[in-house]
């Protein structure tokens, strides 16, 4: 079902629906539709309804999210779901806010991406080699998803995942996002034993046909805020995928 529209909701496309193949655009909109999650989309429509006193004259995405960037990209970024105020908002992955920047900002640093800020949808920015989906699509309550969310969420990445046909290296950014990926693996045959744990920088290397798996903090302001993450760190991995890539 769809939602209805709402002069508190974006009704256009999604940012990332422009020069896209005509396949991962169907799986976009297929996600941007999603209403699988009553207690995420509730959250996400109530979000963008009241909206942040910063933002209250923007008109808010408030739907799933669906990926963006480079459909014959090397590189998979796998986040944990958008922010209520960033991607929520935006409707494009680490999209308007410090996350976004930051990661950005990396991203640039190590050829990518083609500015070194994610402010908006009309900004300019350009993902080079490079793909970012999160694990989950709708914001949700104290960026904490319920696990039953992110096993039906596991849908729509294997559907996107299935139009990115030259991803060799994924970093999972945040545990949440390096378990669901696992836990596709697992869904679509792989064995993975002993299961690989999650730690910062780390390389997982997968059975042949799989791409590599790193592990990579999340750039909440949680992490960076505290020096948990710091851009030399986030940067080093990047490097990492950079040299596995070439």
């Amino acid at each position: 079902m769809t939602e209805p529209p709402s002069s508190d909701f974006r009704n256009a496309s999604p940012p990332s629906a422009a020069g896209i193949p005509l396949e991962l655009a169907a799986v976009h909109a297929s996600i941007v539709s999603c209403d699988r999650c009553p207690r995420l989309r509730a959250y996400c429509r109530r979000v963008a309804t009241e909206k942040k006193r910063a933002h209250r004259a923007d008109v808010y995405w408030g739907r799933p999210v669906p990926g963006f960037g480079d459909p014959r990209a090397r590189l998979l970024l796998v986040g944990l779901a958008p922010a209520a105020h960033g991607a929520n908002r935006t409707g494009r992955p680490f999209t308007g806010d410090g996350s976004g920047d930051f990661l950005m900002s990396a991203l640039h640093r190590t050829g990518f991406a083609s500015i070194p800020t994610s402010r908006r949808p009309d900004d300019g920015l350009r993902l080079i080699d490079a793909y970012i989906l999160s694990a989950v699509r709708c914001a949700p309550p104290d960026n904490k998803p319920r696990p039953e969310e992110i096993a039906r969420c596991l849908d729509h990445l294997e559907a996107e995942i299935a139009q990115l046909p030259r991803v060799r290296v994924v970093v999972a950014l945040g545990k949440i996002g390096f378990d669901a990926w696992l836990q596709l693996l697992r869904r679509k045959g792989a064995a993975l034993s002993p299961r690989p744990q999650f730690v910062h920088g780390r390389i997982v290397r997968m059975p042949p046909p799989l791409p590599t798996l790193i592990g990579c903090y999340h750039p909440s302001r949680q992490n960076t805020n505290t020096g948990k993450l710091t851009a030399r760190m986030m940067e080093s991995v990047f490097r990492k995928a950079q040299r596995m890539i070439d």
